[in-house]
């Protein structure tokens, strides 16, 4: 057994201790914002919070977060009310979707440690996570709308 704390909610695993993260999530627990992209942690698409810090799911093992807190797209804010959540619609950010839960958690991630970043932190800080549809400068867009109204 393997406890951790998902989305603020102790959960006591029982699977195989290597198991990604991303699949864990998404298998065991049935939280199914958190995308499998690539699995080689170089798009993004599968990116959480773990003790707050932006990580990416497919190369993290269950027992590397064993006793520690993760926070997925659906923890972020269930009613869809967090600044990010709502900036992302405003700017119509998202296309296809597939890689918004990842580009919003990093995006949160920003956020939490600088209130107002620049542009170019904005930019560098969300190098590496794609989007195959290139949303970049909608997505830049919404986490300055967030920042500012957030």
């Amino acid at each position: 057994m393997i406890a951790i704390t998902v989305n603020g909610v102790r959960r006591d695993l029982d699977i195989d201790p290597q198991t990604p993260l991303v699949w864990a999530l998404r298998e065991t627990l049935g939280l199914w914002g958190t995308k499998f992209g690539c699995g080689v942690a170089q798009c993004g698409a599968c990116t959480v919070h773990v003790d707050g810090e932006p990580t990416r799911s497919c190369i993290t093992t269950i027992e590397q977060v064993a006793g520690r807190a993760v926070t997925t797209i659906e923890g972020l804010s269930p009613d869809g009310s967090h600044p990010l959540q709502k900036a992302w619609i405003a700017e119509q950010a998202p296309q296809c979707g597939y890689c918004q839960s990842g580009q919003i958690m990093s995006a949160a991630a920003l956020l939490a440690d600088r209130k107002h970043p620049t542009r170019a932190e904005i930019v560098e800080h969300m190098n590496g996570n794609i989007c195959r549809c290139g949303t970049y400068l909608r997505i830049i867009a919404a986490i300055e709308r967030a920042a500012a109204e957030g």
